[in-house]
């Protein structure tokens, strides 16, 4: 998960410099290797650049815990943070009381949050990490509602013989209904509008 790289300068310290600010990292997050100390030469001829390689070595875990508890800190709430990372995956799951108000009206309080901490786990000085962050099983819950949801107005919209648009909903939970209508062969499924407004509708397929 670790991000390296190589940078040359005049002086080791000038190239650890470029390095660190590339990885905008400080020295004690990332691991130094001096590859060439470099040389001045004689009169100015035979100069050679210093090369070093700077590794980070920042635990992604780490950061999503301590920005999880400082935030949750600053609420006033206790909560358990439970973490999970294969490989480029890291589930986080939440527990304590009144979890509603971390979950917000249909989700949009714990998406703002996974937002966040995605955010701050992906900092350009690692490998992507993809973050899902869920409570008392949201998740699955509101992935099946949608997919009853889908169902039943695809079925009210060949019934009528009308298209239906839904309320403005998130990217990932009009992938869901697109996913849950892609093979129906009575309807379509389509977006429109900008974010945060854009919705999904649910039309006939021409024939």
């Amino acid at each position: 998960m670790s991000k390296t790289v190589k940078k040359a300068a005049k002086t080791v310290k000038e190239a650890i410099q470029l390095a660190l600010a590339e990885l905008r990292l400080t020295e004690d997050d990332v691991v130094i290797e001096v590859i060439e100390e470099g040389s001045k030469g004689l009169f100015g001829l035979g100069a050679k650049d210093a090369v070093v390689q700077v590794t980070s070595n920042v635990n992604p875990e780490d950061r999503a815990r301590d920005f999880l508890e400082d935030v949750f800190t600053a609420m006033g709430m206790r909560v358990s943070i439970e973490i999970e990372r294969i490989e480029k995956i890291m589930k986080i799951t939440l527990s304590g009381d009144n979890m509603g108000i971390i979950i917000g009206k249909h989700g949009d309080t714990l998406d703002a949050l996974e937002h966040l901490v995605s955010l701050t786990v992906n900092r350009g000085d690692s490998d992507y990490v993809k973050v899902v962050l869920d409570t008392e099983n949201y998740r699955e819950k509101r992935r099946a509602t949608l997919v009853r949801l889908a169902e039943n107005l695809a079925a009210s919209a060949v019934k009528n013989k009308k298209k239906i648009t839904l309320e403005p909903m998130s990217a990932s939970e009009r992938r869901i209904i697109h996913s849950t209508l892609q093979s129906n062969p009575d309807v379509d499924t389509y977006s429109i509008g900008e974010e945060p407004y854009r919705r999904l509708v649910i039309a006939l397929k021409k024939k």
